[in-house]
Order: structure tokens, then C-alpha cells, then sequence
């Protein structure tokens, strides 16, 4: 594994021609904003060595280099989730690239559900601590000398990205919603009895992404922040049919909020 990674980062490098310290994962809807990106090379996942390839319905499949808040980034339009049938190593990958590459610092951002009952579709959720509910931890094998075997996961999204998150939102007078959020393997969509369960368990907004994201980002010391923005509710007063395009279609509503907050965290880090 280390190996592919290895020859993956070094196939990336010598295309690359900038240097950038801050990477995005675009979730599922939220591809309108690499659209705001000053692109310098795209690179279709199909042509990355060793890089699995996007299957899901709103996800472009395309690595981005470019720049956004006038810094350089790395982009990804589009992720890999276990519900494909992936393993949680190859569901990480990127990450550890992106690590061998030189990031220092992971945005993330999804489509989730509220479970939380003060929510509304179309609210942005600034992730705050998550629950992994998944079958497998992206850990589980032999340790990757890119980080412990044990890492702390007490602050797996950072405290200070939060606070300047906060901040910019004020100044930008965008409501935000602080909570914690809970992985599923998917494909499903929760059942009524299921929200309530993730709500008493102290989670705000369940999706199916994320959580092996960040784990692997923390062993590797890159700093995280995290955004989901509420796209359904369940688990509550009335039960409501939902489908995957009315979850893109929410997401893609609420996503310029989302990306007049971070793109301006990227200029100010």
C-alpha cells in the first residue's frame, strides 16, 4: 500500500506545478464550487495511477489543482465511499497522497442528514466531533509509517479553523449550526428508528462519508475542518420520502454559503 502511495504522489508531483498546503473533498451536490476555483490542471481520477474511480451520481471524478482565496489548493470534485464497494484503504487513499504531496491542511465537506430536531434543509453544520459508525476503521492492518498506531482523535477537527470558520460566517452575516457528525456504511438512507438512535447518541447529522477521511488525515497530522450542509431530516413529526436528487438539489442550494466560508478561510490561513 505504501508503495502505490509513494508512486502515486510522484506521478502527481511531476505534473504539479504548484506547491499547495490546503486541500478540499467535495461531497455529494457541492461540485458547483469548483466552478470558483482558478484551475492550472485537471486530472480525471481514471488517469491517476492507482486512484479508485467516483461511481455516485453527483460526483465529477476529477483531481483539481488551482487556486481559490488567491492561495493554491488541491481540490477533489468528487469522493470514494465504502457503499461502493471499496475497501477503507482505497476510500483513503487520496488522503495519504495528499499527505506525500505536502498538505497541511483537509477541508471536507458533505450532504448529511439532520437527526438534530432544531434543524432545517438548507442549513450549514460546522462539524464540531464525529461518531464512526462504520463496520471497519481505515486504520485496521498494519501501521503506515506516516503517522502512530494509536493516534488522538480529542480535537479531530481543529479548534482554531472552527473559530475563524465562526468568525467569517458572522462577518458574512451566514447563520451556522455547530454539531457532531456520525458515518453509516450506506447505500441506504436512515430509517426513522435509526435517526432517533443517532440523536440519542449525541450525533446532530448522519451521512456516509467524512468520518475515514479525517481519521487517516489526523494519523497523518494534517489539520481538519469539516461542513455538512443538511440536506434531509428524519426521525421526527413526519416521515418524508428521500431520494438522492433531492439531496444534490439541497446541497447545491446551500453550497454558495459554503463557499463564501471557506474560500475566505483559505485566504486568511
Amino acid at each position: 500500500m505504501y508503495k502505490r502511495i509513494s508512486e502515486t504522489a510522484e506521478w502527481l508531483k511531476a505534473r504539479m506545478t504548484t506547491k499547495p498546503e490546503t486541500a478540499i473533498i467535495l461531497g455529494t451536490g457541492l461540485g458547483e464550487l469548483a466552478k470558483e476555483i482558478e484551475k492550472e490542471l485537471v486530472i480525471p481520477y481514471t488517469e491517476i495511477p492507482a486512484f479508485p474511480v467516483s461511481t455516485v451520481e453527483g460526483h465529477a471524478g476529477c483531481l483539481i489543482f488551482g487556486k481559490l482565496g488567491g492561495k493554491d489548493i488541491l481540490a477533489m470534485e468528487g469522493r470514494f465511499h465504502y457503499y461502493e464497494g471499496y475497501s477503507m484503504q482505497e476510500v483513503t487513499f487520496p488522503i495519504r497522497v495528499m499527505y506525500e504531496l505536502g498538505i497541511k491542511t483537509l477541508l471536507v465537506s458533505n450532504a448529511a442528514g439532520g437527526t438534530n430536531p432544531d434543524y432545517r434543509i438548507g442549513d450549514l453544520m460546522v462539524i464540531t466531533d464525529q461518531i464512526n459508525f462504520m463496520p471497519e476503521n481505515p486504520l485496521r492492518g498494519r501501521n503506515l509509517p506516516q503517522g502512530p498506531r494509536f493516534p488522538d482523535m480529542g480535537h479531530a477537527y481543529d479548534p482554531d479553523l472552527i473559530a475563524l470558520a465562526d468568525t467569517i460566517a458572522q462577518e458574512k452575516g451566514i447563520e451556522v449550526r455547530h454539531g457532531v457528525y456520525l458515518a453509516t456504511q450506506g447505500p441506504t438512507y436512515e430509517t426513522p428508528s435509526e435517526y432517533r438512535m443517532f440523536a440519542r447518541w449525541g450525533a446532530d447529522a448522519v451521512g456516509m462519508s467524512t468520518v475515514p477521511e479525517v481519521i487517516v488525515a489526523r494519523h497523518c497530522g494534517i489539520r481538519c475542518f469539516g461542513i455538512s450542509i443538511i440536506t434531509d431530516l428524519g426521525g421526527h413529526e413526519q416521515i418524508t420520502k428521500v431520494t438522492h436528487e433531492d439531496v444534490q438539489k439541497a446541497a447545491a442550494e446551500a453550497q454558495p454559503r459554503m463557499a463564501a466560508i471557506m474560500g475566505e478561510m483559505i485566504a486568511r490561513s
